[in-house]
C-alpha cells in the first residue's frame, strides 16, 4: 500500500483531541528518547492512525539530524503535521512543561535541603548510580556508533580533544561534522556504521519555491525577536548576573546539542561548575539523576543548572526566574528548527553529506560522553585521591552490571541508589 493510499485512511484529530494527548504524553514521557519515541509511534501511528509510518520516520530522521532533544522535536513535528504552527507549539510545549515544573521543585529541595540529613543521604547514594548510567550510555552508544576504524578514531580524537587539550565542546562538534562532510565526498561508506537511521525515502520534495524562502525568512525573524527580546528584557529587569551568562551558555548549548543530552553535558557542566561557579560537581550529578527520573527530555538538567545559577548568585525566587529563562532559551531553537524546516524534510534528508555529518558527530559523542563519565566520577568518587570512595565505587560497578544486563531500568536504579544512600548513612 503506497503512502497516498495510506493517507486516505488516516484519522485527523481535532485540536482539542490532539492537545489532550500531548498533555498526557508530557506527564508520561519517562524512559529517555527511545521510550518517548516508542510511545508516540504506538499512539500516533499504530493506534490512533493520526500519521502514517513513512511520515513518522522522516520526522524522526530529521529530528535526529538537528541539535536538541529529538523526542521533543518529533512531538513538535507531529503537532505541525496535524495542526500547523499552533500544533507544533502546543505539542512541543506540553512535552516539557510537566518535567520543567517538577525539575524546578526538586532543584529547590536540593538547593535548600541538599546538605541536610536524609536528603543529603539520598543524593549521596544516587551519585554512583549516575556514574554507572553515563558509562552504560558510553557502551550502548559506542556499540552502535563505532563500527569501524574511522568512527572509533573520531571517538578517540573527541575524547583527547576534550580531556587532554581542553578544546571547547562546540569546536569538537563542528570539527566532527566537517570531517563527516569531507568523508561523504572522498570516502563514501566510511561512516556507514555510524548510525542506525533509516535510509531516506526515494521520493523527495521539490526544492523550496520563492514563497518558501519568504516563509523561512519570516520564521527566522520571528525566532530572533523571540530570543533576543525576552533575553534583553530579563537582563534589564533582573540584572546582568547571572542572567546574561545564562542566556549565553544555554543558547549556545541549544545549537550544539547533537547526539543527545549526554553529549552537551560536559560543556554545560564545565561552564556551570568551573567557569561560573554556579554549582559544584556533586550538585551537577544530583541534577543529572533527577533529570533521569522525571518526565521529559534529559536536557531538562539544564533547568536544574539554571536554577542553581539564580539561587547561588542572588538567592531565593531568582532560582526560579533563572530556571525558566534557561528552559526558554534551551528549547526555543528546537521549535524554530522544526517549524522552519518541516516543509522540506524530504529534501534535507536526501543529502549524503548531512547523514554522514550526523554519523561523524554521533561517533565523536562516544568520546564526549566518556569524558563526562570521568568528570563526574572524579567529582563523586575520586575527589580525594588519597581516600577514594571505595564503597561508592563498588556500588557504581554493581549498578553498571545491572544496567547493562537490562535487569533494572534507570528510574528503578536511581531509586535503589537512594535506598543505598539512606542505608549507608544509617549504618555508617
Amino acid at each position: 500500500m503506497d503512502e497516498k493510499t495510506q493517507n486516505t485512511e488516516l484519522n485527523t484529530p481535532s485540536f482539542g483531541e490532539a492537545a489532550a494527548y500531548w498533555i498526557k504524553l508530557g506527564f508520561l514521557s519517562f524512559g529517555g528518547p527511545a521510550g518517548q519515541i516508542a510511545m508516540m509511534q504506538t499512539e500516533c501511528v499504530d493506534k490512533r492512525r493520526w500519521i502514517d509510518q513513512g511520515a513518522f520516520l522522516r520526522g524522526l530522521n530529521y529530528s535526529m539530524l538537528l541539535p536538541g532533544p529529538e523526542a521533543q522535536q518529533l512531538a513538535a513535528y507531529l503537532g505541525w503535521r496535524l495542526h500547523g504552527v499552533p500544533g507544533a507549539l502546543f505539542a512541543g510545549t506540553a512535552f516539557i512543561v510537566p518535567g520543567v515544573v517538577i525539575m524546578i521543585a526538586l532543584a529547590w529541595v536540593a538547593a535548600a535541603y541538599g546538605d541536610q540529613g536524609p536528603v543529603a543521604a539520598v543524593f549521596e547514594g544516587i551519585k554512583p548510580v549516575v556514574i554507572a548510567i553515563v558509562i552504560a550510555a558510553v557502551y550502548r552508544i559506542g556499540k552502535k556508533a563505532c563500527n569501524g576504524i574511522v568512527p572509533i578514531s573520531l571517538a578517540a580524537a573527541a575524547f583527547g580533544a576534550l580531556f587532554f587539550l581542553s578544546i571547547p565542546f562546540p569546536f569538537v562538534v563542528i570539527g566532527a561534522g566537517i570531517i563527516g562532510v569531507i568523508l561523504a565526498k572522498v570516502a563514501p561508506g566510511a561512516l556507514s556504521g555510524g548510525h542506525g537511521h533509516a535510509a531516506p525515502p526515494a521520493e523527495t520534495a521539490e526544492a523550496p519555491k520563492r514563497s518558501g524562502v519568504a516563509r523561512f525568512l519570516i520564521i527566522t525573524a520571528v525566532f530572533l525577536v523571540s530570543l533576543i527580546g525576552p533575553s534583553i528584557l530579563a537582563v534589564a529587569i533582573m540584572g546582568v548576573e547571572p542572567f546574561q551568562n545564562v542566556v549565553k551558555l544555554f543558547t549556545t548549548a541549544a545549537f550544539v546539542t547533537f547526539g543527545g543530552a549526554y553529549a552537551v553535558l560536559p560543556f554545560v557542566a564545565d561552564a556551570a561548575v568551573n567557569t561560573y561557579g554556579w554549582l559544584s560537581g556533586e550538585q551537577m550529578i544530583d541534577g543529572l539523576a533527577l533529570a533521569e527520573t522525571t518526565p521529559g527530555p534529559l536536557i531538562l538538567v539544564t533547568t536544574y543548572v539554571g536554577f542553581f545559577a539564580g539561587w547561588n548568585t542572588l538567592g531565593g525566587i531568582n532560582g526560579v526566574y533563572a530556571a525558566l529563562l534557561t528552559t526558554y532559551v534551551t528549547f526555543l531553537p528546537s521549535f524554530y528548527l522544526i517549524i522552519a524546516g518541516a516543509p522540506y524534510i524530504e529534501s534535507i534528508q536526501k543529502f549524503a553529506w548531512a547523514r554522514d555529518a550526523l554519523s561523524a558527530i554521533t561517533a565523536a559523542v562516544v568520546g564526549v560522553i566518556l569524558n563526562l563519565a570521568i568528570f563526574l566520577g572524579q567529582a563523586a568518587l575520586l575527589s580525594d585521591m588519597n581516600h577514594p570512595d571505595w564503597l561508592g565505587i563498588i556500588a557504581a560497578v554493581i549498578a553498571l552490571g545491572l544496567l547493562l544486563s537490562n535487569k533494572v531500568g534507570i528510574p528503578m536504579m536511581v531509586g535503589l541508589g537512594a535506598v543505598f544512600g539512606l542505608a549507608r548513612a544509617f549504618l555508617l
